[in-house]
């Protein structure tokens, strides 16, 4: 995600910024991803709660290795001065079962004035689809 687009956000900057996120997660490079997040960023994530781009990284490679083929659209929904707010679909190959999935939820970002994400709220539902209804291949 583009640390180079910074608050104050416009709608053409907004727009950037959630372009780049979904690019981003969508290398599944946790070392990577992380760079986008300020070294004390907080996160929620469905019911986890953590803080520090270490603990970013953590998380982001459990979710990839349970997650297999994970594919992300990501949808500008709102933004501010220095906050967006999007919606996301994401689907995944659970790693134990092989059972396709589709997850929906919506996030809120908070970046500081350099562009680091800095808060990170995120809500999502998952449900079982087939292979043949994935809307989101590579």
């Amino acid at each position: 995600m583009s640390k180079s687009i910074k608050p104050p956000f416009t709608q053409e900057t907004a727009l950037a910024k959630v372009k780049a996120a979904e690019e981003a997660w969508n290398t599944k490079d946790p070392e990577m991803v992380a760079q986008a997040y300020t070294v004390d960023s907080q996160w929620r994530n469905r019911t986890e709660f953590f803080k520090g781009r270490e603990a970013i990284k953590e998380f982001l490679r459990k979710k990839w290795a349970k997650e297999l083929d994970y594919r992300l659209m990501k949808e500008l929904w709102s933004y501010t001065e220095n906050r967006i707010s999007v919606r996301f679909e994401y689907e995944w190959r659970d790693a134990e079962t092989d059972q396709w999935m589709r997850t929906h939820g919506n996030e809120h970002w908070e970046f500081d004035d350099e562009g680091l994400m800095k808060r990170r709220d995120m809500s999502a539902n998952d449900y079982p689809i087939k292979a043949s209804e994935r809307r989101y291949q590579k």
